[in-house]
């Protein structure tokens, strides 16, 4: 009997030793979980229980329990490295048509594929949850999964559809020489005695071709003191093309260039139009230049917060919200697992957002290998979510988490695994020479 307690110890020990060696094995495996040995005695119990008196039959191991406490976070310079602050695992699919997780690590170590996949280095890609729309506010469908994939495609140009000019006109000045408002076409940009001052702006239409959106201004106070003051006409120009703003092209004779009457207050205010956007519709393409053909152009343009004050003209604030085409040049995850493909022409698309997946029961997960595990009955059911939401964790971009193994707690565990081993051999020594003094007696 006492062999057989002592060979139980043995085996036992000989069990916390490997789990010691394992965890100072992968002291450098990111995402890695250091295990702990549990152990539990061994009664011979009779139908009566245990008698007070039994001796108990040795140790069995009872568990072999991970511990899943958050490593320390170590920096990259790789942005697609990514670490969980906090709770959840990352979900991994073995196969990118698959419509569920099916492995999920900490270890975050991911790359790129052929085919632009953001994989693990055993192939296995990170599900995202999908976009609703292109913007962040739009949301995603948490629950529908797809594999993150970076398109190195261009980034698609964006049409304007809104122009800004926000500039002072000078209340002094007297209207330009040369301007005539009875013409069809008053203003001649290649005449500057025509208007009073311009602002332009470059434009873009649906196909990402760049045009010159210009503004020109004329005051319509006259230098012999007739004519009426706090009021300006501001004439629109593309590419040099007079446009009404109805979508016309302005032709000399027969279709007059219309301005945008601006009107100021006693202060220098800007009183109309009222609402300060205009809205220039259906300029036709071929209008612009009978080589193109694209869609129409439609945008508002806003004279926002235009002053007229006794300054010098200046232009505080002159923008767009158009592109052209653009190539990758960048990805960007955020904390909440956003992630973004950044373009050269200044655009962004929403490629999804990483789906995190944490469990009732860690420790009941089933070891996969590779620094990953698989679901079982014991963790519960999976439970998908957002990084940064209820109990999830943040992401970290351009970071890798650590093992939570402690190498000092690890070789001390190691020396006491060890005289646990010796002590147990030592019992099987002193029980053979029991015997060997019985048999020789």
């Amino acid at each position: 009997m006492g062999f057989s307690t002592a060979l139980s110890g043995l085996n036992a020990a000989s069990k916390d030793l490997q789990v010691t060696g394992n965890n100072i094995a992968n002291a450098n495996t990111a995402g890695f979980k250091k295990s702990r040995t549990e152990f539990a005695d061994v009664y011979a119990a009779s139908v009566s229980g245990v008698s007070r008196t039994q001796a108990g039959a040795g140790v069995r191991v009872a568990n072999v329990a991970q511990q899943f406490k958050q490593g320390v976070l170590n920096f990259t310079d790789n942005n697609l490295d990514l670490a969980v602050s906090g709770q959840g695992f990352f979900s991994l699919a073995e196969d990118p048509a698959a419509a569920k997780p099916t492995l999920y690590t900490r270890a975050g170590e991911f790359k790129l594929d052929k085919d632009g996949f953001v994989v693990n280095n055993q192939g296995n890609f990170l599900m995202s949850f999908k976009a609703n729309g292109t913007t962040v506010e739009e949301g995603f469908s948490e629950g529908v999964f797809q594999p993150l994939k970076i398109s190195s495609a261009q980034g698609a140009p964006q049409a304007t559809s809104e122009v800004l000019a926000v500039v002072n006109l000078d209340a002094t000045e007297i209207e330009p020489v040369n301007y005539d408002a009875t013409l069809d076409i008053p203003v001649d940009p290649a005449d500057a005695k025509t208007y009073n001052h311009s602002s332009s702006v470059t434009i873009y239409d649906s196909q990402g071709n760049s045009h010159i959106a210009s503004m020109y201004y004329t005051t319509d106070k006259k230098g012999d003191g007739t004519g009426t003051s706090n009021q300006w006409q501001s004439y629109f120009f593309i590419d040099g093309v007079p446009f009404n703003v109805d979508g016309t092209k302005a032709v000399n004779p027969g279709t007059p260039h219309v301005p945008t009457q601006l009107t100021f207050d006693a202060a220098g205010t800007l009183t109309a139009p009222d609402p300060s956007k205009i809205s220039f519709t259906n300029i036709a393409s071929t209008d612009i230049d009978p080589a193109l053909n694209v869609s129409d152009l439609n945008f508002t343009f806003d004279f926002g917060q235009t002053t007229q004050f006794s300054a010098n003209f200046s232009v505080q604030d002159l923008s767009q919200d158009g592109l052209p085409a653009g190539n990758l040049v960048g990805v960007d995850i955020s904390d909440t697992g956003v992630v973004s493909a950044r373009f050269s022409n200044g655009g962004s698309d929403i490629l999804g957002k990483v789906s995190l997946t944490r469990f009732a029961n860690p420790q009941g997960l089933t070891k996969a290998g590779d620094t990953s595990w698989r679901a079982s009955t014991a963790s519960g059911e999976t439970i998908p979510g957002q990084p940064g939401t209820g109990s999830f964790g943040l992401i970290q971009s351009g970071a890798i988490e650590t093992s939570n193994v402690d190498l000092s707690a690890q070789l001390v565990n190691l020396i006491v695994a060890q005289q646990t081993y010796q002590a147990n051999a030592q019992a099987i020594t002193t029980e053979k020479t029991i015997m060997q003094t019985i048999l020789n007696a």
